[in-house]
């Protein structure tokens, strides 16, 4: 496989710590599928990850984050249209009257 995987950008490193009961297993498994440990880990991910996608409470929950984000964008919107586009008290005062002598 490139470096790049599956079309899904450049591969990142991943650690995990399995006891020695589950490691035996999965090296049997990758054994008897004629298949590398990573590829027995990454297709079980795969798979979980497309188990989640269907998940009511998972779906609800990405919805409550996409809404919380764009609470958050608009707030920093408003703080820069605040900054930037209003122009400041100071600035649009009359200059003082001259004394007269």
């Amino acid at each position: 496989m490139s470096a790049h995987g599956l079309g899904y950008g450049p591969i990142k490193p991943l650690a995990v710590r399995l006891n020695e009961s589950t490691r035996t297993q999965l090296d049997i498994i990758a054994q008897l599928g004629d298949r590398t440990v990573t590829d027995e880990v990454r297709l079980a991910i795969e798979a979980w990850i497309d188990k989640a996608r269907t998940d009511p409470h998972i779906q609800r929950r990405a919805k409550d984050v996409r809404d919380e984000i764009e609470r958050e964008a608009a707030g920093k919107r408003d703080a820069i249209a605040a900054i930037f586009n209003a122009t400041p008290a100071s600035k649009t005062r009359t200059p003082p009257r001259p004394q007269d002598a």
